[in-house]
């Protein structure tokens, strides 16, 4: 079977060497929460041990990894919108778990179609229209009478499934397939979703032992909760195999010189102070990208980078823009190595509504932040809410947390982030000397003004996007 998907044929090789040499194929691989530093690239100490993610690394060697790229939302849907919109999830009205964007937003991928690309979407594509299909079927048929439910005529190909519902080894067959769609001498565009490391994680973790992994200094070392951890990186590992599969089928067809790769994180992982939270892991990501003969082999940047940046940089790439005005920032240059000046100096990240209980954070939280080279800026508009971790709460490490609060076993510190009373309404933190966010520096003395700059930029991104919530120096008013 695995000759079938992995052998090239000579029509297949003659199909794509005739494309227009100046008009390089781009692929977009998506992994589903999975937060920066988790690829052995970025040096992180419990991958490299157990070589959790050999083919990205060496995807790596191949191109340039971001250590500093963050996505718009730390949940899917509104996340992945700004990656094709080139745009805040506020400012085009999706801070809703899968609310789509309206038919008037353009994705890039519309220009790259109109332009003669063929563009392909498969995988997990996450709520890009909406639920697949919603429990109430008003929702549906909403959706679709607005005109919102239009993947299929946005794309010249649609595959929706979760590929934790199938092996892994059927990759290299299914990327064929699709490519085998591809009009002759066109170029393309293929967006393919994994769904791991999304939850439900799976209980074998193969040879990985609990017991010795590092923890980061906010997580209760408790067993169960190293045994999430464990799973977590299992997960990890599988996902890099199944990105070993796709850069295999490339290479097998003769398409690797002329393809550009793009791998991202949508969103931070969904452990404790992670998905669901405006905190680093949230929305602190893996990014690398290849481009042969352009982009240097091996390099690295740390230029602030945005998910709704990917948008801008993929149609300059190609010679294209966008019509209308957005709010993200080609980083071409970046990837030439060429420093003009004008990077970014803040990112912007906003937290809705997921799913869950109204009054749990992994339900609803209404939170804001900037982050800068150094610093990062949290507003937390509702402070009351009881702080439950995303997608984790019916975990038997989330019970583990929550008896060993019950019984008093938990230090201050990690009382205080995840059983708190009132949290602070402003988190300020220090990335260069706390990285892990443990010291939370709003209202000291010593850092009033670098607070005030941060906070002043949020204001004004959120008057521009019209922005709901009330403004953070309005709250300090009061």
């Amino acid at each position: 079977m695995k000759q079938i998907f992995l052998i090239p044929t000579l029509f297949i090789n003659l199909h794509f060497s005739i494309q227009a040499q100046d008009k390089p194929n781009v692929i977009l691989i998506l992994s589903d929460d999975h937060s920066y530093p988790h690829v052995g690239c970025y040096g992180d100490e419990n991958i490299l041990t157990y070589n959790i993610t050999p083919n990205i690394d060496a995807f790596a060697r191949q191109g340039m990894r971001f250590e500093r790229a963050y996505t718009t939302a730390p949940q899917c849907a509104p996340s992945r919108i700004s990656i094709f919109t080139g745009r805040s999830p506020m400012s085009i009205g999706i801070t809703r778990f899968m609310e789509p964007a309206g038919k008037d937003v353009d994705f890039f991928t519309d220009i790259l179609r109109k332009s003669g690309y063929w563009v392909g979407l498969d995988g997990r594509h996450h709520h890009l229209d909406g639920a697949v299909k919603d429990k109430n079927p008003i929702i549906n048929e909403t959706l679709s009478e607005e005109g919102m439910k239009n993947l299929e005529q946005r794309f010249d190909h649609v595959g929706r499934y979760n590929t934790k519902g199938i092996s892994l080894d059927t990759v290299p067959q299914k990327l064929n397939s699709i490519l085998d769609e591809v009009p002759l001498g066109k170029p393309f565009f293929l967006y393919f979703g994994f769904n791991q490391p999304h939850r439900k994680f799976e209980d074998d973790f193969e040879e990985i032992d609990p017991e010795q992994l590092l923890l980061p200094p906010d997580f209760p070392d408790l067993p169960e909760v190293r045994k999430d951890y464990a799973r977590y990186l299992s997960d990890v590992r599988d996902m890099d195999r199944g990105f070993g599969y796709i850069m295999k089928v490339l290479e097998d067809r003769g398409l690797s010189k002329n393809t550009i790769v793009i791998f991202m994180g949508d969103n931070g992982e969904s452990l404790l102070r992670g998905k669901g939270t405006l905190h680093s892991r949230g929305i602190h990501v893996p990014l690398i990208i290849s481009w042969p003969g352009v982009i240097q082999e091996n390099s690295s940047t740390k230029t602030l980078v945005s998910g709704e940046d990917l948008a801008p940089t993929i149609l300059e790439m190609l010679g294209l823009t966008f019509n209308n005005e957005i709010s993200g920032r080609s980083f071409l240059n970046t990837l030439k190595g060429i420093k003009t000046g004008n990077e970014r100096d803040f990112i912007f990240a906003e937290r809705g509504w997921h799913w869950g209980p109204l009054t749990r954070t992994d339900g609803l939280d209404f939170c804001r932040s900037v982050t800068s080279e150094r610093f990062h800026f949290v507003y937390n508009a509702l402070p009351k809410q009881e702080f439950a971790p995303v997608d984790m709460v019916k975990t038997l490490a989330w019970d583990e947390v929550v008896e060993a609060h019950s019984d008093k076993r938990l230090s201050d510190l990690i009382e205080s982030f995840y059983f708190y009373s009132d949290r602070p309404v402003f988190e300020f933190y220090d990335l260069v000397n706390d990285p892990f966010e443990l010291n939370n520096l709003s209202g000291q003395k010593e850092f009033i003004e670098l607070e005030k700059i941060h906070r002043d930029e949020l204001d004004k991104l959120m008057i521009k996007d019209h922005d709901f919530l009330p403004l953070p120096s309005h709250v300090i008013e009061n």
